[in-house]
């Protein structure tokens, strides 16, 4: 890989040099490739509906007054979103005038661009900037102002030959190069920051450059502001992707970070093709955006783990532009068209009409989702990501097993935390972030204070509480240098588990984990079977709680919930948002919670090698501006324990047909969970399915015999 890197940025140097005045458009639409994708608009449905939709946005902006306001505003307010609606309208009048040649689209962003010219160098930072965040001059984040000229850069790249020598003149010295100076001089900090706001910053200066031929900028943009390559472009791709193409900070962000790396890397291999820079470590922007893909559920939304925002999707723009290019530019796998078909959109460009085409070509296969482990950090040793998935596309089981590093700033506190879904809906949740987005009234947009106080903690997922505290003790600082091992990940046609084991988060108690959905003769579904062991040399208090969609119908204890009066359950790390409605001594033998969720039953039963309480809860407490989402979860607390296993199967079963007034298999068919053994070397469990009796190990220390059902 350093060879590579040494190879790729030595000749970099050499060529773009040496670059001479290049042809406009050049990013995502090249000049010699316009005449073709104007056929392929009139020929291929796909693209056609696409173009129909810019132009359609383009003509509505024509038809108004061109604003380009004084910022003042945070996230969601008018000029903030004036802003969002300006870079917009110039990449769709910049690809409306490629394709019609109609002169009224150039003028547009010429005239707009005119306007900013005229104010940018006279506007300070952002009035409402934050503590905390890199201020913008547009926006109230710096962040913003990257992303917007992302978008500008080639718009006006489109527009190049429609805008008068004098008027490009004008919008280069007062706009562009002010934009340039702002985001490598006064953002340096953010330029060189490994991390997705660096990405974009990058990105947005490396497009520049090409577009104006200024190599200076491209350079910086590839190799960090003091051209040593320990920043820049190929920085960011070694140290935030993991060789399978995970992104560390999840997700979400690695949707909202692939446009800046693939749409650059576009740009780089338009401008300089010998670098071949889509071959750079074995192809590695083609496998993120694979993984990016993987690491959604069937209806295309993302995990949700760390800072996410949820029902973010694939059909997202990023994803948009990452499916295209990754099938145009590096590998035409032929599941990606199945992607960009449920999309319902390409790019007007080279790359859209290249899956335009093979669409109406009939090249398309059904999208393949896998059962995998993903590996997390720079060299793919650092924990990782196992996903498990059983069932087609259109009624598939899946858990997502998290035992990843912290991913950064956006990280939350949940080593060893799983998601489970079925039937196309959540079961057991991820909460998210704590944000209500571009919602100007609830703090600007940004992250809500009960992103740190709840989303982030521990107890706000589905893993193991120490003592109500959080993992860490909610230090980011401290997360980020350790991270949990993978055990192992078993992927049969009967089994699929993954395992972990995390002996930082809480000093003196080492916690593994392994999931697994599992195959049984006479079963519907496969039973998710979960063993949570939790080893220490002093006493704590253990909680594992299950959060849940749905509502809860069947008990095996009968619950007694607080009347009147609610308590919060704690003080601090999340638990002093958390409303006890009941809680209940449940012996050793275990029991039994079921939930009605999406006309599905889900019963999860429970045992353990000691007496436990489990506790009702429900989020809101001390939340004073409403700004919690309602969320509800039981708890399997052990007061008092040095070591705890908690062996618990999930089941599902029957359905209700509420227009027929019917219920069918509403009683569960799993019973008698018994733990027959339980060290640091294997743990063996037994249950019953209807009148059979069933033994489940688990070898921790031989991999090959890792999982056993016998």
């Amino acid at each position: 890989m350093n060879y590579l890197k040494k190879l790729v940025t030595g000749i970099f140097c050499l060529i773009f040099s040496a670059a001479s005045a290049q042809d406009h458009p050049g990013i995502m639409m090249t000049k010699k490739n316009v005449a073709e994708l104007r056929k392929g608009i009139a020929t291929y449905p796909l693209l056609k509906k696409s173009y129909e939709e810019v132009k359609r946005n383009a003509d509505y902006a024509l038809s108004q007054p061109i604003l380009v306001p004084v910022p003042k505003d945070a996230g969601g307010g008018f000029t903030h979103e004036q802003h969002k609606k300006n870079y917009s309208n110039i990449l769709n009048c910049g690809v409306a005038y490629q394709i019609s040649g109609e002169q009224k689209y150039a003028d547009y962003v010429k005239t707009i661009l005119l306007s900013y010219a005229a104010q940018y160098e006279k506007w300070p930072v952002h009035p409402k900037a934050k503590p905390g965040h890199q201020a913008g001059k547009m926006f109230w984040q710096s962040l913003n102002d990257f992303v917007w000229q992302v978008y500008t850069i080639q718009g006006y790249d489109m527009a190049f030959d429609g805008i008068a020598p004098a008027d490009r003149k004008q919008i280069e010295t007062h706009l562009f190069l002010p934009i340039l100076k702002y985001f490598t001089v006064d953002c340096a900090t953010t330029f060189n920051l490994i991390h997705n706001h660096g990405t974009w910053d990058i990105a947005a200066v490396g497009m520049t450059g090409y577009v104006l031929n200024k190599p200076e900028y491209v350079n910086m943009a590839i190799k960090g502001s003091k051209l040593d390559g320990k920043t820049g472009y190929l920085a960011q791709v070694d140290q935030l992707f993991s060789p399978d193409g995970y992104y560390t900070e999840g997700p979400y962000y690695q949707r909202y970070a692939l446009l800046p790396f693939v749409i650059f890397a576009k740009a780089i291999n338009n401008y300089q093709p010998a670098l071949k820079i889509f071959q750079y470590r074995n192809q590695l922007l083609s496998k993120a955006i694979n993984t990016s893909l993987q690491l959604t559920y069937t209806d295309g939304t993302f995990f949700p783990i760390n800072d996410a925002i949820k029902d973010k999707t694939y059909q997202s723009a990023e994803l948009v532009y990452g499916v295209d290019i990754a099938y145009a530019d590096i590998k035409a796998q032929p599941q990606l068209l199945d992607i960009a078909q449920r999309q319902g959109e390409v790019i007007v460009s080279d790359a859209g009409l290249k899956i335009a085409a093979d669409l109406a070509a009939g090249k398309m296969k059904s999208f393949n989702y896998q059962p995998q482990w993903i590996g997390d950090g720079a060299s793919g040793t650092e924990g990782g990501l196992g996903i498990l998935r059983y069932g087609d596309n259109q009624d598939q089981q899946c858990l997502l097993f998290k035992a990843a590093s912290q991913g950064m700033g956006h990280g939350h506190f949940d080593r060893l935390n799983i998601l489970y879904y079925d039937n196309n809906t959540e079961i057991f949740p991820d909460y998210g972030a704590a944000r209500f987005l571009n919602i100007e009234s609830k703090k600007g947009g940004d992250y809500l204070p009960e992103n740190k106080t709840w989303a982030k903690q521990t107890v706000a997922h589905n893993t193991l509480v120490v003592d109500q505290t959080s993992n860490f003790k909610a230090n980011a600082e401290l997360a980020q240098e350790q991270h949990p091992e993978q055990l192992f990940f078993k992927n049969t046609k009967d089994i699929q588990a993954a395992s972990a084991t995390e002996n930082h988060a809480y000093p003196g108690v080492k916690m593994t984990r392994t999931s697994a959905l599992v195959n049984i003769e006479g079963l519907d579904k496969p039973l998710l079977i979960d063993l949570f062991q939790v080893n220490a040399a002093q006493n704590h208090q253990y909680d594992l709680p299950f959060w849940y969609k749905g509502q809860l119908v069947a008990s095996s204890f009968k619950i007694n919930a607080v009347k009147n009066n609610l308590q919060a359950l704690g003080t601090n790390y999340g638990y002093q948002h958390l409303w006890l409605n009941a809680e209940e001594n449940v012996a050793a033998s275990g029991g039994y919670v079921t939930l009605l969720n999406n006309k599905r039953f889900y019963t999860t039963h429970f045992t353990t090698d000691a007496d436990i309480k489990v506790k009702l809860v429900s989020l809101g407490a001390n939340d004073p501006e409403l700004n919690l989402v309602e969320s509800k979860a039981f708890i399997l607390s052990q007061p008092q324990a040095q070591n705890q296993l908690f062996f618990t199967i999930t089941e599902v079963h029957g359905r209700t047909n509420p227009v027929n007034e019917t219920v069918v298999g509403a009683a569960n068919q799993v019973s008698g969970l018994k733990i027959i053994s339980a060290d640091e070397q294997q743990v063996a469990v037994s249950f019953k399915v209807k009148d059979k009796t069933y033994q489940y190990t688990i070898n921790y220390k031989d991999k090959n015999k890792s999982v056993q059902l016998n």
